[in-house]
């Protein structure tokens, strides 16, 4: 299932999940644990421990039940799938989604251009 997920979000598919009024129960104790052994087997110098990563996941989490509601359905959904692709549960991933989202909301539509074109000069 995982891998058809991952499948179809890797070809442009976007996979509708259905959410909750609550922030999803999400399995990060599995990512964390994958992380820290993806460190040590890369032998990086400040390797993240295992406490810090949920830490930052539980942080996360309390964040995410302040701002959950305030985003629609379709981003809540978009973002859930996001954050559990291919497996990697994730509320930082989750929490990043649902920022970038807010942010976009707070940007005005661009102008339309009016550059050099054929047509422009023929009305």
């Amino acid at each position: 299932m995982k891998i058809a997920l991952l499948s179809m979000a890797m070809i442009g598919g976007q996979v509708a999940i259905p959410v909750s009024d609550r922030v999803p129960k999400l399995n990060v104790e599995a990512t964390c644990r994958a992380t820290v052994a993806a460190d040590k087997a890369m032998g990086l110098a400040l390797p993240q421990s295992y406490e810090d990563c949920m830490r930052d996941e539980n942080d996360a989490q309390q964040q995410l039940n302040s701002v959950w509601l305030s985003n629609s359905n379709e981003i809540r959904d978009q973002c859930e799938g996001e954050a559990t692709a291919a497996g990697s549960d994730s509320y930082v991933d989750l929490l990043t989604c649902m920022q970038m989202a807010d942010a976009a909301k707070l940007l005005s539509p661009a102008p339309k251009l009016r550059g050099a074109s054929k047509n422009r000069n023929s009305k």
